[in-house]
């Protein structure tokens, strides 16, 4: 009996698989012209372009020889990384638009060239990131190297986390590494590799020369990824990226008190100027704990947003008009 239905459920399945054939095969036949018009369609419709090459381009003041078949074939391959992935470099835009400013005023103040901006934004998309190798923050500064340059870095403090301390720190050991390597080509892939790194391969090759160094795969890109982000955010309606206003992200209205005295509960603290401990650690990433115990009597900048923060269209219609189109960063 039970071999007998067996038998029967095998048919059955059998006879579904062959109507289910038959209909499958009458599926992909009454719809085959609708594929080849679909075909035709993304053939006509659907576009790639090589990203234009500038014919003249400068790092720093310093001029990058394109008329080199490596080096231009080099800065295509990260133009062709960053224009076509279109997600990645639209953050950079929207974050370049809030961050920029700041980062450029620093710079200028510590005599570093502005390109220097585009290093932050490959280093990290501007974002407090810490990378696998403990490199942490928007300048992705090691904590021997941060230390050596003047940061606080303890379980209370981590001053890589503030965007002004670690582009001050940043912008110390590039002149250092300005005076050690002869360049700011040289500077920023030392910056990427190491400064002891960089002189041996230097040494071992005689020559400094970054664009004639042979090195590691990851430095060997460095320079040119710079460039890519400073040729695309330089002239962005020439990489077909077409941002308004309102689409980027505003630098957020705030104000800056001090403090030179331990603080018992950093949650309490918040409260008491007004705003809530998610708001106190958002606008003021360093801070590392629940309290600062400042046994030393040091002064701190705290970062308090002023009640605007929360009108995001405000923020945007006090800028500029809405519509206007974004030329660059």
């Amino acid at each position: 009996m039970q071999k007998k239905h067996f038998l029967i459920e095998i048919t059955l399945l059998c006879i579904i698989a062959v109507m289910g054939g038959i209909f499958l095969v009458s599926y992909i036949n009454e719809n085959k012209p609708e594929d080849e018009d679909y075909n035709k369609a993304f053939t006509n419709s659907y576009f790639l372009y090589a990203p234009p090459i500038p014919a003249e381009l400068t790092f720093c003041g310093e001029p990058v020889p394109l008329d080199r078949y490596d080096v231009r074939e080099a800065l295509d391959r990260e133009l062709l990384v960053n224009v076509y992935w279109q997600s990645n470099i639209i953050l950079y835009c929207k974050r370049a638009y809030r961050y920029f400013p700041a980062i450029e005023a620093i710079l200028k103040e510590q005599g570093i060239p502005e390109d220097f901006k585009y290093l932050a934004l490959i280093e990290s998309g501007l974002m407090n990131v810490v990378s696998p190798s403990k490199a942490v923050g928007f300048w992705q500064i090691m904590k021997s190297t941060g230390i050596s340059y003047g940061l606080e870095i303890n379980d209370e403090v981590d001053q890589r986390y503030s965007l002004s301390a670690s582009t001050e720190a940043a912008c110390k050991y590039l002149k250092n590494s300005y005076r050690q390597q002869g360049s700011w080509t040289a500077a920023a892939a030392a910056y990427n590799m190491g400064d002891g790194g960089y002189r041996r391969s230097a040494a071992n090759q005689h020559t400094a020369n970054y664009w004639d160094l042979l090195l590691n795969s990851e430095t060997s890109r460095y320079v040119y990824r710079i460039l890519a982000a400073k040729i695309i955010l330089s002239n962005l309606p020439d990489y077909g990226i077409h941002l308004r206003i309102k689409d980027l992200y505003p630098p957020i209205p705030s104000k800056q008190i001090y403090i030179d005295t331990a603080v018992g509960n950093w949650v309490d603290f918040a409260l008491s100027q007004g705003i809530t401990y998610k708001q106190l650690r958002t606008f003021n990433p360093w801070i590392q704990s629940d309290h600062l115990s400042n046994k030393n009597h040091t002064s701190y900048t705290i970062t308090l947003p002023l009640q605007e923060y929360s009108d995001y269209h405000k923020l945007i219609s006090e800028l500029s008009n809405k519509d206007d189109i974004i030329k660059k960063l």
